[in-house]
């Protein structure tokens, strides 16, 4: 059986893809065989190359290989079950969804799936509600809260040391602008964020109760005991079904089958097999270093166009070694919506959107390169036939990431995924109390009619936040257009000026087209078009990147630049802001922990956005606790 350290095999980039495998006992003839998998870090979407040299997974673990596993041990005779044991996985809420469909598809093979954890908290539970058997180790707890929401309320902390917020929103429930413009809530923005939590933990409730096969007063009753519960209270309630100590998983398995398991824990293919034989030899080592990585379809493919993180003008960017969380770029995207639109062998496109919004300019420039797929173009003497375009999305497609999100032919959203917050928001933050404070006279000096309009010593005048408010609706009609347009029969009055909406409800008004998984695109994707299952294959993009690309994004994270000495602009460029953000960031892990680091960074870098461009299309950014 598995141990309890046990032991990993890991390549150079996968080093959280962990399985391994022992055995308690000899084999007998008739012995069941059970599957082991274990789940230790991120779990994401984008399917590893086979050369890890090729950075594009984060040396995460994937759906896809998690997906072929399930498939592969469903098509096994002698396989009975498969344990999933959770060790440190960072499970998100499209994971739990869309893993739960695999694992619900698998017992419907009429196999069994064990989940074994030390502790549970929400995400875990819930994945472990898609199980036949949960059980958690001697002297483990569950800990289900619920769903907390801390929001942070800057404007009042802002003004005492001297920073004046300037912003402006058009869309009542928008909500982007209120930690930093705001001392506390709009009525709006309590409306809306009450309705999106009544409709995440009626999610969750949902899912225990049909998962544990409970009543909803069962559910409620048991949560009252979860918030913090030792292994003997969580099976007394009914969240777990055993307590095991993992040095009797074999017994406690052998009580379920008849007979002491025999384990296969080979059931996730590892993707850098072949090149870990290849790295053996030094000299092949430098040669695959030094070539030019090859990202060409050979048969007939659907690509997968990934839109995970905020979107900003310009190149794509990875959170780096100071705790960014990374961002999609406009040229990047539309470089590799190119090269989709030019390879024919592509025969159709998924859209995978995990995204908050951001620049206002980007999205449309990323909405015309969709369009131009689905269309079909003409460039020279060339001519591209159009290609379907489908979007799945992954945990939230907001703001400028539902701007995206209408390009698409058709809509996949999981029950869990948060879209919506149709608005636009614009600002900037003036300075000039806190130079006051801190004895710093600035001198100001400007040419020209508008030269001044984002200065960063003096608020808007009216007149100037009128004109404002003019470009902002001006982006909001277009924003509405698009809406309009690729989502025939949808209401704005229900669904727009910023309000957010879950899975389910997203597709009864008409946002969305059905509750599915990423699989599910591709696999209806394929359908319409006529590619067999097993006769095409599927491609992730951007491109995943080269050594060399690592390298230059690594030393650009480090603020390694060169430029000429002159006048330095306000407007030019984030170099302080960022490094001020990352001090924040940092500051505010330290006292809060990881989730409101980022969160409080990602709202910064939202607001730092405004620098460049003063109308954006961002969700509002809160600190969620204890789901």
């Amino acid at each position: 059986m598995p141990s309890v350290n046990t032991p990993r095999r890991s390549t150079l980039i996968t080093a959280c893809l962990v399985f391994a495998a022992g055995l308690a006992s000899p084999v007998f003839a008739g012995q069941p065989t059970i599957g082991y998998i274990e789940l230790d870090g991120k779990i994401t979407a984008r399917r590893p190359h086979a050369s890890p040299f090729m950075l594009g997974g984060n040396g995460a673990m994937h759906m896809s290989q998690l997906r072929d596993a399930f498939k592969k041990a469903a098509g096994k005779a002698d396989l009975k079950g498969i344990v999933i044991r959770l060790k440190d996985a960072e499970l998100t809420r499209s994971n739990i969804d869309e893993l739960g469909k695999v694992m619900d598809e698998f017992r419907a093979s009429g196999k069994k799936i064990h989940v074994y954890s030390e502790n549970y908290g929400t995400p875990e539970l819930l994945l472990a509600c898609h199980a036949d058997d949960v059980m958690i180790e001697a002297g483990g707890g569950v800990m289900v809260p619920g769903i907390y929401v801390e929001e942070m309320y800057l404007a009042d902390m802002l003004r005492w040391v001297g920073i004046t917020p300037d912003f402006v929103q058009v869309g009542d429930y928008k909500g982007a602008s209120e930690m930093m413009a705001n001392a506390k809530p709009s009525e709006a923005w309590n409306q809306n964020i009450n309705a999106l939590l009544d409709s995440m933990y009626a999610s969750m409730r949902a899912t225990i109760a049909k998962g544990r096969k409970m009543s909803t007063q069962q559910v409620d009753g048991a949560l009252e005991t979860a918030w913090m519960a030792s292994d003997t209270d969580a099976k007394r309630v009914g969240l777990v079904d055993s307590i095991v100590d993992l040095a009797d998983l074999d017994q406690h398995l052998q009580t379920v089958y008849g007979e002491t398991p025999e384990w296969e824990s080979d059931l996730i293919a590892d993707p850098h097999k072949n090149f870990a034989a290849e790295m053996s030899n030094p000299f092949k080592m430098f040669s695959k270093l030094m070539e030019k990585p090859n990202y060409e379809p050979r048969r007939d493919t659907i690509a997968v166009l990934h839109i995970d993180g905020a979107i900003v003008d310009g190149e794509s960017t990875g959170g780096g070694l100071m705790g960014g969380e990374g961002s999609v770029g406009s040229r990047t995207l539309r470089r590799a919506l190119q090269d989709i639109e030019s390879n024919d062998k592509i025969k159709g496109l998924v859209v995978r959107i995990d995204s908050p919004g951001g620049s206002a300019i980007a999205s449309e420039v990323i909405w015309q390169g969709l369009k131009r797929i689905s269309a079909g173009s003409k460039v020279g003497a060339e001519v591209h036939a159009p290609k379907p375009v489908f979007v799945s999305v992954g945990d939230m497609a907001a703001s400028g990431g539902f701007y995206c999100l209408v390009a698409g032919d058709r809509v996949y959203v999981n029950q869990s995924s948060i879209v919506g917050s149709i608005g636009v928001v614009g600002g900037k933050m003036t300075l000039a109390g806190v130079m006051e404070k801190l004895k710093i006279n600035t001198v100001s000096r400007a040419r020209g009619p508008r030269a001044a309009m984002f200065a960063s010593m003096s608020p808007w005048s009216e007149a100037e936040k009128a004109m404002v408010r003019q470009k902002m609706t001006e982006t909001y009609n277009l924003f509405t257009k698009r809406v309009t347009s690729g989502r025939p029969g949808i209401e704005l009055a229900q669904t727009a000026e910023g309000r957010l909406f879950t899975g389910a409800r997203a597709v009864e008004l008409k946002m969305a087209d059905q509750v599915g998984t990423l699989d599910d695109a591709i696999g209806d994707l394929a359908m319409k078009i006529g590619l067999k299952d097993g006769g095409y294959d599927v491609m992730d993009y951007p491109a995943p990147k080269s050594i060399q690309e690592v390298i230059e994004d690594l030393m650009g994270n480090f603020g390694a630049s060169a430029h000429a000495p002159g006048v330095s602009s306000m407007i030019a460029g984030p170099g302080l802001g960022a490094g001020v953000v990352s001090t924040i960031r940092a500051t505010a892990i330290e006292l809060m922990g990881p989730a409101a680091g980022r969160q409080i960074g990602a709202s910064l870098d939202a607001m730092l956005q405004m620098r460049r461009e003063p109308v954006i299309l961002t969700s509002p950014r809160v600190l969620m606790f204890g789901w």
